[in-house]
């Protein structure tokens, strides 16, 4: 359902009440009620720590939250996905971990996510002055539309006199002294230091072999795409030439560090996020990159982890210029040649000769590259892992063990790999040769990559703010096998035809942007891929009908829309575009009470 109409008359629905068992963080201790909220502008961000997405909203509501200040009180909904992130001291390391400035309400029941009949992370809710929802919006690139809508709520407030001025509730936790902040990766350096990607100082910090005694710190430690800046910064690979080129996560760019010189040189990325429609190749420092994770040099290229639109990428030292290698910006697990491979959120990458392996982690997989005999193609293949909803710690046989949200691998000696399974807080092992899975040690608190050093492992325990250094264990340890699935309700539908609506409704001043044909678009798929009889694919229209297959009770239905909207000026030539997505997996259970219609809403009020 789209509409380029001027938006009607906002619709007026009585805002829930914030309920959240895991209490809240950052007010100082207070707790806070709708009614206390009175006379502001209320935005609700659902979100969960593990969603690429949902940190990109954080991002896009910064210059909001600082402009609007004295108005707009923004609140965190944390609503976990993974089982690990229902755990209160996760949320508390999460929240200072990504720079979160406003209240956030920690609700690891979902009782607030259900009570707005939210879907997907991340999603936006606007509440007026007066405690009414006037808006919601999924997915990113939503923060333009919500800067017009406050302004107007703001105005129409100021006038009736139901507008309150002042400071707002967030109070800044107390910071913590350590030499390490919620660190990423690390990598050992050719003179045996380790080098560390200090992610929430925004720093790289070289320590001695020890792991603990600092050498030097690069980088200014302010958030910023400077000569010397860096945000957030993950993922780090050495270069033959023996630079260490980094992953600049959040500045969505590649850095070089030359440990002999000091330098650090921008060798791709704008500092402006990709988004759909961007140009997918060309000269590094001319195309737009989104939040890349990892980096590893395989086959004469520096591969790319780029967890903001689930692919692999790659960067051409030689000729300057970066490629899409391999997926299609959907995410879900399928594999397959590169070009038609589905990624969710890729964040650890490992070259091991004629394998690149990945650390695959929305899907809870670990998967690899490597070259097909046939044509020498690219192709990508899953060695644990089943799809985006189910998880666990289970060792054993490839086929029935599980990870929980793994960031980091590495290449071990013997042809295995250590996975950094980060919600577990666990190490596990995968041999390749034997197919199983078995766990190298536990009580590691979220690991987020190792390195070997010598006969040992370092591993980065990045909610333990250190490095930990690991004897490479002969046997695995023992440990109770666990299994999880997403914990979100499965929608009930009807057997047969269901419709299916995406509501889009321009924002106030804006258009679709038909100039160069279909302003939107939706995907259509499946898991299992038989659910589905009618309806799956592409297509420019956000309504379909959809025709579920006699026999199968349940499942997932994978809906991902984009809609490009400009600003309704004819007298402007060049009017600024915004691009709305988002990507929603929706458990559906075929019941006989079931709805005959799935309403997703991108931006606007689903009637």
């Amino acid at each position: 359902m789209n509409d380029a109409s001027p938006a009607p008359r906002r619709a007026r629905v009585r805002a829930p009440e914030l309920i959240g068992k895991g209490g809240w963080l950052n007010t100082g201790d207070t707790s806070y009620t709708l009614a206390d909220l009175r006379g502001r502008i209320v935005i609700l961000d659902f979100w969960t720590f593990c969603c690429i997405n949902c940190l990109h909203v954080l991002d896009e509501l910064r210059e909001l939250e600082e402009k609007h200040r004295d108005t707009v009180v923004i609140i965190g909904v944390h609503s976990p996905k993974f089982v690990h992130e229902a755990e209160h001291q996760a949320v508390v390391d999460a929240v200072e971990r990504y720079e979160v400035h406003h209240p956030v309400l920690d609700d690891p029941d979902l009782a607030t996510w259900k009570q707005y009949a939210v879907r997907a992370w991340p999603t936006l809710v606007v509440i007026d002055p007066e405690g009414y929802v006037v808006a919601q919006h999924a997915g990113e690139g939503h923060a333009h539309a919500i800067e017009k809508l406050v302004q107007e709520l703001e105005a129409e407030h100021a006038a009736k006199g139901t507008l309150r001025r002042g400071d707002g509730p967030y109070v800044p936790p107390e910071p913590v002294a350590t030499d390490l902040r919620f660190p990423g990766k690390a990598l050992a350096l050719a003179n045996g230091n380790l080098l560390v990607s200090d992610s929430s100082r925004h720093q790289l910090v070289e320590l001695e072999p020890d792991g603990e005694t600092v050498v030097r710190r690069i980088g200014t430690g302010e958030r910023g795409f400077g000569r010397d800046s860096f945000s957030e910064p993950q993922g780090l690979a050495l270069l033959p030439d023996g630079k260490v080129i980094v992953a600049d996560t959040v500045n969505h760019a590649l850095r070089t560090y030359d440990p002999v010189s000091g330098a650090i040189e921008t060798v791709a990325g704008t500092g402006r996020q990709w988004w759909q429609g961007s140009p997918t190749a060309g000269p590094a420092l001319e195309v737009d990159l989104s939040s890349p994770w990892d980096v590893a040099w395989w086959a004469g290229r520096v591969w790319i982890a780029m967890a903001g639109v689930h692919q692999l990428w790659t960067y051409d030292p030689a000729t300057g210029t970066v490629e899409v290698a391999a997926g299609t910006t959907n995410e879900g697990l399928v594999d397959g040649p590169a070009a038609e491979a589905w990624f969710a959120q890729p964040s650890g990458l490992a070259a091991a000769g004629d394998r690149l392996w990945i650390a695959d982690s929305e899907t809870s997989a670990l998967r690899y590259a490597e070259r097909d005999g046939a044509d020498g193609g690219v192709v990508i293949r899953t060695a644990v892992g089943t799809g985006l909803f189910d998880f666990g710690h289970r060792d054993g046989e490839a086929g029935q063990a599980l990870l929980q949200h793994p960031l980091g691998v590495t290449a071990l000696p013997d042809g295995s790999v250590a996975v950094s399974d980060t919600y577990n807080h666990a190490l596990r092992r995968f041999d390749p040769a034997t197919g199983e899975m078995t766990t190298l040690a536990t009580d590691l608190r979220e690991p987020s990559g190792a390195v070997l050093v010598g006969e040992d492992i370092v591993v980065v325990e990045s909610a333990r703010h250190r490095l930990t250094r690991l004897r490479l264990p002969d046997e695995a340890v023992r440990v109770e096998a666990v299994a999880h699935r997403t914990r979100r309700a499965a929608t009930e539908v009807t057997a047969g035809a269901l419709r299916l609506d995406v509501v889009f409704t321009a924002p106030s001043g804006q258009k679709l942007d038909t100039r160069y044909g279909p302003s939107t678009r939706l995907l259509v798929s499946a898991t299992p891929p038989e659910l589905l009889a009618d309806g799956g694919g592409a297509g420019s229209d956000l309504s379909r009908e959809l025709v579920l297959a006699d026999g199968i009770t349940e499942g997932v239905l994978h809906v991902s829309a984009m809609a490009a909207s400009c600003d309704d000026d004819p007298a402007n030539e060049y009017p600024a575009c915004h691009v709305h997505q988002q990507d929603w997996g929706v458990p559906v259970r075929v019941t006989e009470s079931g709805t005959a219609r799935l309403g997703l809403v991108l931006a606007g009020m689903d009637a």
